[in-house]
């Protein structure tokens, strides 16, 4: 006869902290004339940096960031397409992700969100939960 084995399960719990919003973007413009259009409406100045790369994977997705302007909050603007790629493959509707770092007045995120509502090129703007949403490269926007 075969002893059973009991099984023992761990549970990992993950500390990583997110100290971003994330919204979702949609937009068929591409790029660097979606960047132009959120540095008038918001008044930053989003510059075209090195793009985000995932190890093992030969795509580069786009970026644009405010990083070096310390007077307003952090702004980057990540592409969530490479080719027929995707950065957060759950979330395939979305063409942009906007990265704003925490700004502890939550007035600051309805006013951004409703300034990016009013923007020509942008059809769609999602608020995206990063606490409940599964995808293996969310992690890669930890910059």
């Amino acid at each position: 006869m075969k002893k059973i084995q009991k099984v023992t399960r761990l549970k990992l719990h993950s500390d990583e902290s997110h100290d971003y919003i994330l919204l979702g973007l949609v937009s068929a413009e591409p790029d660097y004339k979606l960047s132009l259009s959120l540095n008038k409406k918001l008044g930053i100045s989003l510059k075209n940096i090195s793009p985000l790369k995932i190890p093992g994977i030969e795509l580069l997705f786009s970026r644009f960031s405010n990083a070096n302007d310390t007077r307003n909050n952090i702004f980057n603007l990540i592409s969530n397409r490479a080719d027929k790629a995707y950065l957060l493959n759950k979330l395939k509707n979305i063409d942009y992700l906007l990265q704003i770092m925490v700004s502890e007045n939550e007035s600051d995120l309805n006013n951004i969100t409703s300034s990016l509502r009013e923007v020509d090129d942008v059809t769609a703007v999602f608020n995206i939960d990063i606490k409940t949403l599964k995808d293996k490269n969310l992690h890669y926007l930890n910059l």
